[in-house]
């Protein structure tokens, strides 16, 4: 099961990220090039997080499992999903969910800074 650890390495592990507090202690925010891709309040049980998603692919999922997955917490709800870490969707599933919101906001990052992050091309 994906856990508060787990988030953190993942999104640490990538070009460009930083892990910021502006909100206050209890929620963390993942940043690439100063942009916001991830929110969660990393110590609460069971774990949440906020991530950035296609607009049609956020109300596919929202209609696809909507016991896990609801409209971003405080956030655009066109533009963000909230979802429940809790074992009862994949890991895998998850980690691209991840991995889709950095792609997302690095897509819209200048190309010399795409590029210098080594972020694919197209």
């Amino acid at each position: 099961m994906i856990d508060a650890a787990a988030v953190r390495s993942w999104c640490l592990a990538r070009p460009g990220v930083t892990e910021e507090q502006p909100f206050g202690p209890q929620t963390t925010v993942f940043k690439v090039e100063g942009k916001v891709f991830l929110l969660s309040a990393l110590e609460r049980t069971p774990l949440e997080v906020s991530l950035k998603c296609e607009p049609p692919l956020a109300e596919q999922l929202r209609r696809d499992f909507p016991a896990t997955i609801r409209p971003g917490y405080h956030l655009n709800k066109r533009h963000w999903n909230t979802v429940l870490c809790d074992g009862s969707l994949p890991d895998q599933m998850i980690v691209d969910m991840v991995e889709d919101s950095y792609d997302l906001v690095v897509e819209k990052l200048p190309r010399a800074t795409r590029e210098r992050l080594g972020w694919p091309a197209g």
